[in-house]
């Protein structure tokens, strides 16, 4: 064979090389850039590349060994042959240098950086066809595999890693958290919102979300039976309490499909509203609200009264009020949403002392502190440590308020805006 036929050889044998090291090079990034869980749900639709993916990912230590030794096979023969022609064309003396200095460039460039960019881009497209290739690869290769990653591991074992198979692992709640955000177009905002709030329901208690008891409406068997009548037929509500002088007195949840039953009677007695009322069901106040969402599926039950430690009724909680956690407000409330929170034409809001934190949250966009007090007067208390005997003014992080009115140590109404938002003027 003449000399240049035999340089034309080893060219052609060179850049087969470097194109396979290419090969090896992207396979490593794009299958270990893969997403896992994407893979685990084509392999449940029955993707056969998933699969086989999955199938080398399994044990990484096999799969980086059969690269990394192919890799390094193909490399160092190539630096061979690369000083062979640069010796042929510049001598001995000065081809080495010039074979090592322009190998590296062209490996860097066109086996390394270029590749493997590629694949930690697009693992997918790169990772599906090599697996074609690399699983046959390790079969073949599977002794030398063996004793390559025997000694490796071994090392690894001194160093505290025993473990180097490659199940998937597990996300925490903070991680899924930040899955969901980042998901973006992929997942409507709305549906986002709602991800985010059921991962959020552990740490909600019954007693964030819960009436308080002196709003809870009810029938007062002490009241006479017209008004407990004309309370009936006039009710927003589908059920009520029934209880007798004071709320802790409960006595049964009447539905008012089953009012119907003595309402159409002549004459209606206390007796048969107490006959159609469902015994009460009881929640701890700090009950986390995904726990009882799955109580009220099994109690088969949409209403509970809500107890402390102490057995005192402090206040009811509907299924629909954890629900609204999840989807948002619904519009079956006839009266208005958030009639705690009133916009003025300065551009704060008037809110009564009643109001839940966490509402006020919810609806303007703040961040008052939910840790402690649930209502706007405990909080503005908490602050103050003591009753205000006049109209005072607060900030309680970027919020800042003006007591309007107290009444029987209890603040019923005050002014609220952002400190970014310039200080209204009163009327």
């Amino acid at each position: 064979m003449s000399n240049d036929t035999s340089l034309w050889v080893m060219f052609v044998l060179l850049g087969l090389l470097i194109a396979l090291s290419a090969f090896f090079s992207s396979s490593e990034t794009g299958m270990m850039s893969i997403n896992r869980y994407r893979l685990s749900h084509l392999e449940k639709a029955g993707d056969k590349r998933a699969k086989r993916v999955l199938r080398l990912l399994a044990r990484p230590d096999r799969l980086i060994g059969v690269i990394l030794i192919g890799n390094n096979f193909v490399n160092n023969l190539a630096a061979s042959i690369a000083t062979i022609i640069a010796i042929h064309f510049f001598g001995d003396v000065s081809g080495p240098a010039i074979s090592t200095a322009a190998l590296t460039l062209v490996v860097l460039i066109f086996a390394e950086v270029t590749p493997k960019t590629m694949a930690a881009v697009k693992p997918e497209r790169i990772a599906f066809p090599a697996s074609v290739i690399l699983e046959p690869l390790l079969k073949f290769m599977y002794p030398l595999v063996w004793l390559v990653n025997g000694i490796s591991n071994g090392l690894l074992r001194m160093v505290g890693i025993k473990d180097v198979s490659g199940g998937a692992s597990s996300l925490t709640r903070d991680e899924l958290r930040t899955v969901v955000h980042e998901a973006g177009t992929l997942i409507p905002r709305r549906h986002q919102s709602m991800l985010i709030s059921i991962l959020d329901l552990e740490n909600v208690t019954v007693n964030d979300i819960m009436v308080p008891r002196h709003e809870i409406v009810g029938l007062d068997l002490d009241s006479p039976i017209d008004s407990l009548l004309a309370d009936i037929r006039a009710s927003q509500h589908t059920r009520l309490p029934v209880y007798k002088g004071d709320i802790n007195n409960i006595i049964g949840i009447l539905h008012l499909r089953n009012a119907a039953r003595f309402l159409s009677k002549p004459e209606v007695t206390k007796a048969a509203i107490v006959q159609e009322a469902r015994e009460p069901y009881f929640i701890p106040e700090s009950t986390p609200l995904h726990t009882q969402l799955l109580n009220f599926q099994q109690q088969k039950r949409r209403i509970g009264i809500v107890v402390d430690e102490y057995g005192d009724i402090q206040g009811l909680a509907t299924l629909e009020d954890i629900l609204e956690e999840i989807v948002g407000e619904f519009t079956t409330d006839v009266s208005g949403t958030h009639q705690d929170i009133h916009l003025q034409n300065d551009g704060s809001y008037v809110i009564d002392g009643t109001a839940n934190i966490r509402e006020v949250n919810k609806v303007l966009g703040w961040q008052l502190p939910t840790d402690g007090p649930k209502t706007l007067n405990g909080l503005i208390l908490e602050h103050l440590e003591s009753f205000p005997d006049a109209a005072a003014c607060l900030q309680i992080g970027t919020s800042r308020m003006e007591i309007l009115d107290v009444k029987d140590n209890l603040i019923t109404a005050a002014r609220c805006w952002q400190a970014t938002v310039r200080r209204p003027i009163r009327d």
